[in-house]
């Protein structure tokens, strides 16, 4: 008799939890415990030590191969400095500025760099055809000479490196007229203002190298980077011949191809450095 009354005292209790249960809102008993157990904050690195990952499918490894990529790639950018712009800045180039140093000089968001560099490798490569004139790369920067006449060998695209002829997009009559040319890729919208305009005058769509003193007047796909250093341009211009014969199928992945960033950097040595 003992045992029959207590079990029935077990399941009155239980009676009345389901009652005080039903009563409460949904999520009510539930979301106090759920607080309660993340009052303080997971340590994450201690959550992850607690994985046994031996278990873990070998197919997971992937992503780390991928971060490793982007981390090799972000200290590439960031040691040729072309993520470094000038002490001047405009309202154009405002959109792609991260913050400015302590000596005064605007840092360009690398994140917006690898963006359009991307962007623009994808647009030009509806332009590339080996030997035509479609793709005109120009420069008259010095430190821009080398990496432009790298990238059209490479890509067989029509490189101009010293001076631009006026007309050569305008003027039929011309011998040095260009009448195939599709777009044109620039280093600097300062130095290369010559063909910047003509572009403009014959509608031809405009891709640049874009510091933080520059303006987007006719200039259709800006790719915000360093473009006075002689280590940037060379990464640059390596990284945007590399994403360009990817889009292409040339090859397969990165790892493919068979150029070095030294190869597409000038070999000039600044004038500093030879009186030392």
């Amino acid at each position: 008799m003992a045992r029959k009354k207590k079990k029935d005292e077990e399941l009155e209790k239980e009676e009345v939890t389901l009652e005080e249960d039903a009563k409460e809102p949904l999520g009510g008993r539930f979301s106090d415990d759920f607080e309660e157990d993340f009052e303080d904050d997971l340590d994450l690195e201690e959550e992850l030590e607690l994985l046994d990952t031996e278990d873990l499918d070998t197919d997971i490894e992937e992503p780390e191969k991928i971060i490793d990529k982007d981390e090799e790639k972000k200290q590439l950018y960031l040691s040729c400095g072309i993520h470094i712009g000038t002490k001047l800045l405009t309202g154009d180039a405002r959109r792609f500025v991260y913050r400015q140093t302590n000596y005064g000089l605007y840092v360009i968001d690398l994140t917006k760099t690898d963006e359009r560099l991307n962007i623009a490798a994808k647009f030009l490569s509806k332009y590339i055809e080996e030997g035509s004139e479609r793709v005109i790369v120009t420069s008259v920067r010095r430190y821009g000479k080398e990496p432009v006449k790298k990238f059209c060998k490479v890509l067989g695209c029509k490189a101009i490196t010293t001076r631009f002829i006026p007309g050569s997009l305008t003027n039929p009559i011309i011998d040095d007229y260009i009448k195939d040319a599709s777009v044109v890729l620039i280093v600097d919208p300062h130095a290369d203002k010559v063909v910047l305009k003509e572009a403009k005058l014959a509608r031809v769509p405009v891709v640049a190298l874009f510091d933080t003193d520059d303006t987007l007047k006719g200039i259709d796909l800006a790719i915000p980077a360093n473009n006075r250093g002689k280590k940037a341009l060379g990464v640059a211009f390596w990284l945007l011949a590399r994403q360009i014969m990817l889009e292409l199928g040339k090859i397969n992945s990165e790892d493919e191809f068979p150029y070095t960033v030294e190869e597409f950097t000038s070999k000039i040595i600044p004038m500093y450095k030879q009186t030392q």
